[in-house]
């Protein structure tokens, strides 16, 4: 079975620029998902979508295959649907054929192999044609404040 995970990962984020390569831990937040998708059991292609070159250097260099993005699906309002046609056109020319897409967005560092291989299970053995993996956390940042002191406090 072909499984892809791709990841896509815009260089022109407007709230955070360049947040897919910032560190986190010392590692590029994009390296969370490269890693999670090689260690997978079922994942046999990582690709990450990018217009960007650092980000498309920083991905290489984590194990990931790169499809450049054209500027058409680089944009603020871009939705992530037309950017994984876009990815799976590119594969399909070099003879890939998908059965199973997995969407590995670059902002979830929590996420490991373990949870992008249970999700791929739960929809390779069911009728389902499609899983979101999540995961309960109890206080979130944005029930956070800063304080004076510059440390976090619970709200």
């Amino acid at each position: 079975m072909n499984i892809v995970g791709i990841i896509p990962a815009r260089g022109g984020s407007k709230r955070t620029p360049r947040k897919n390569i910032k560190l986190l831990a010392g590692k590029p937040l994009i390296a969370y998902s490269i890693e999670a998708a090689l260690k997978s059991k079922y994942i046999n292609r990582v690709v990450v979508s990018t217009e960007d070159a650092e980000i498309a250097e920083v991905a290489r260099s984590f194990g990931a295959e790169v499809i450049v993005r054209p500027p058409e699906l680089a944009q603020d309002t871009t939705k992530t649907a037309p950017v994984l046609v876009q990815v799976v056109n590119e594969l399909e020319k070099q003879g890939y054929y998908p059965d199973i897409v997995c969407l590995l967005q670059a902002t979830s560092p929590q996420r490991d192999e373990k949870v992008v291989d249970g999700a791929l299970e739960m929809l390779i053995n069911s009728e389902k044609d499609s899983v979101f993996a999540g995961s309960k956390i109890g206080k979130t940042m944005a029930k956070w404040k800063r304080g004076y002191d510059g440390k976090l406090h619970p709200l």
